[in-house]
């Protein structure tokens, strides 16, 4: 099914296959901060406001670049107490309308935050200009999930002259793993056949599951994103976890009955992860063999974190694309998302 062109077309009717194939590009935009007159304010910490596919790059640039400050993702309506006129607080809305995220920028408003607003549009972009915000536009794309890379490279942009990020040198070590990303998405082309495209191979072997990933704490954000990526390309049903927590309770789920379970365990392996973090992905597979379905080890390709990070994330939304064709759906809309947040208005 997998190897006939037709059928993908007939499926995958806004080309999501092709926009995932071309992220990469995403990561060569160029933002204008010239505006940006936090450069050389000092910031207690970092608050980054979003929801869904909007705060994906924030859940990434917390393994990398990293930061030098406290850094949190609010994923709700309010925002921590400690919020203050030294918190740089980013909202990011790829539509500019997320409930959520308007009303957390309204509280960071009351407390005196220094705000940036990062947006396709909206009534987050209108704010910002009556307020005189720094504001990012995102790029069109067809989901919010699609415009990740474009989100991760506004943020590289905007603090990468601070001294907010581990990585001091983060826009050019960016731009230096695109080749490498491009490249590595040619085996994954719907033109590839199965017996040669890892991410056909996987998706088979998902198909008509629940998904479980795992991963250690630096490769936990593309994990993350498999499991929104599974939620709303494939329509499917997945969770995901981390490593070492997943050993002091999780771990024990997987023991009981029944021994038969219709599920599927991904585990998404760097090496970079520390070495008692790679012995607990041996040994669990090991003390948990005949309790639960055997593993699929993905093991991040790349000379570098964010390489291995990215290229994790790409090979996940080729998986689950694919994963929704094998549906028989099609993987770009989110028709329920979009109901819901009718009705809630």
């Amino acid at each position: 099914m997998l190897d006939d062109l037709k059928y993908i077309h007939e499926k995958d009717v806004q080309d999501a296959l092709g926009i995932a194939s071309k992220q990469p590009e995403q990561l060569l935009k160029d933002f204008d901060v010239s505006g940006w007159k936090g450069k050389k304010q000092h910031f207690d910490n970092i608050i980054y406001a979003g929801m869904g596919g909007s705060a994906l790059a924030a859940i990434l640039s917390a393994t990398w670049p990293g930061y030098t400050v406290p850094f949190e993702v609010s994923r709700q309506y309010a925002i921590p107490d400690y919020v203050s006129p030294k918190t740089l607080f980013i909202a990011s809305s790829y539509s500019g309308n997320t409930e959520e995220t308007l009303s957390a920028l309204a509280a960071a408003e009351k407390k005196k935050a220094v705000i940036v607003v990062i947006a396709g549009g909206g009534k987050l972009q209108e704010i910002a200009k009556q307020k005189g915000y720094m504001f990012l536009q995102l790029p069109k794309a067809e989901q919010p999930r699609f415009a990740v890379f474009y989100n991760l490279k506004a943020v590289v942009q905007l603090l990468v002259k601070t001294d907010l990020f581990i990585d001091k040198k983060a826009e050019s070590d960016l731009a230096a793993i695109v080749p490498a990303l491009e490249k590595s998405i040619t085996a994954l082309l719907p033109t590839v056949p199965t017996a040669k495209n890892p991410a056909k191979k996987l998706a088979l072997e998902l198909m008509g599951k629940s998904v479980v990933i795992y991963a250690g704490p630096l490769l936990a954000p593309a994990a993350y994103k498999w499991k929104i990526s599974c939620n709303e390309n494939a329509k499917n049903v997945a969770w995901q976890g981390t490593l070492p927590e997943f050993n002091h309770n999780e771990f024990i789920g997987w023991s009981s009955h029944p021994t038969h379970k219709p599920y599927a365990v991904v585990d998404l392996r760097t090496s970079f992860d520390h070495p008692q973090i790679q012995k607990r992905f041996e040994i669990s597979a090991r003390l948990l063999s005949g309790m639960r379905p055997a593993v699929h080890s993905v093991q991040a390709e790349g000379k570098t974190i964010i390489e291995q990070l990215l290229w994790t994330v790409i090979l996940g939304d080729f998986v689950t694309l694919y994963l929704g064709i094998l549906n028989g759906l099609n993987p770009t809309p989110v028709e329920l998302v979009e109901k819901l947040k009718k009705e809630l208005a």
